[in-house]
């Protein structure tokens, strides 16, 4: 016995011109060299603090981990972002799928953001042409070159548009692959579904991305710098579209978290910072941090000099550091972000500020600050 399903080809999917827009770049866009108002001595103190440890982890080559909510971006933190990358402060970007979309609609139309309760009363939430197009087309694109989530669109994103190979191109693809590789032959075959499906014209489907320039995930596939993402099925608004395939999410998906997983392998002696994350980034850490575990316990090593900074806006009153683990009788103790961390050994500190605030003085400080104050 099967269960019934939703046919997605059903919707009415309306264009993405037609959808108000709560947030414009021009509006939001954060400079780098922004200041926050005067910070508590206790953040600057963290904040100098974490520098120290970027400083010192860049020195010895080790990762500078980030992984971050959407907000990020919805907080026009994109240019701060892209600077940090750029300069080598961070080497590994990481978020979830609404990170991914926020980041692309950005750089396809300068706006981003809709109403979340008007458009689902009216039918209409997250049921958008381009979007739901385009993004997940680059996925499935990226899936049969074997590319991961993030790095699928920010290639598409990097080179305004997808190369569409044609339908012989494809079945050659697969008949040479099904034995020796048919993870690229079933990934090809999700490709060919879609092009013949939809009948998508082979050779290179131009999608201008005018305001690529904020797109962190472009800039980091031009870089060279990984940026993972890492989503869960059904949360995010290109699942409501006809083109959406699951199998290609998961093998992008898959793709992304052993890269990150190879990043946290390099953490002994590195920076890890979870901002605004207060789920996807604690529970992919614990399993990444256990699996590179395993590998240094099988040749005599373990990693223990990693430093954790968690940032988010929730108050938190209980000293992790000192008192350990609350009870769980204590709220603190459902603080999964906090709770999560304090178990991965190193060293955990909790920030409690604003994204802007935070990113913004961090930049400043690695940037501005003499080497000899930080030391």
């Amino acid at each position: 016995m099967s269960y019934k399903r939703f046919d997605r080809d059903r919707l009415l999917v309306r264009k993405l011109s037609e959808r108000k827009n709560q947030l414009s770049i021009k509006e939001i866009q954060v400079p780098a060299s922004a200041r926050p108002a005067a910070l508590p001595a206790e953040a600057a103190g963290l904040i100098n603090l974490t520098a120290r440890k970027i400083i010192a982890a860049r020195e010895k080559g080790r990762s500078v981990m980030m992984a971050f909510g959407a907000h990020a971006i919805k907080n026009g933190l994109g240019t701060v972002l892209i600077r940090l990358i750029k300069e080598g402060w961070i080497t590994h970007l990481a978020t979830n799928g609404a990170g991914i979309i926020h980041d692309w609609e950005i750089a396809y139309q300068g706006l981003t953001g809709e109403s979340v309760r008007e458009n689902v009363t009216t039918g209409q939430f997250g049921i958008w042409e381009e979007t739901g197009k385009y993004i997940n087309l680059a996925i499935i694109r990226g899936a049969a070159e074997k590319l991961g989530y993030g790095e699928s669109v920010g290639k598409m994103i990097s080179a305004e548009g997808l190369e569409i190979p044609g339908r012989e191109d494809m079945l050659t693809v697969i008949s040479e692959n099904i034995e020796k590789d048919p993870e690229h032959a079933a990934a090809t075959l999700d490709l060919y579904n879609v092009v013949k499906k939809y009948n998508i014209a082979p050779g290179f489907l131009k999608i201008p991305h005018p305001f690529r320039e904020y797109s962190v995930q472009c800039s980091a596939y031009e870089q060279n710098v990984p940026f993972t993402g890492h989503p869960m099925i059904g949360h995010d608004i290109i699942y409501n579209h006809p083109f959406n395939c699951g199998a290609a999410i998961g093998r992008t998906a898959l793709t992304d978290f052993l890269s990150y997983t190879w990043s946290v392998c390099n953490l002994n002696d590195g920076v890890y910072l979870s901002v605004g994350s207060a789920v996807m980034s604690p529970m992919i850490f614990e399993k990444a941090l256990a699996m590179c575990q395993n590998l240094e316990i099988q040749s005599g090593r373990h990693i223990d000099n990693h430093f954790m900074l968690i940032v988010d806006l929730a108050a938190n009153e209980w000293d992790w550091n000192r008192k350990g683990e609350p009870p769980m009788d204590n709220p603190a103790y459902y603080l999964r972000y906090c709770k999560t961390f304090n178990r991965m050994g190193g060293e955990m500190h909790y920030l409690q500020a604003d994204n802007r605030d935070f990113l913004t003085e961090l930049y400043h400080v690695l940037n501005n600050t003499p080497s000899s104050v930080l030391t």
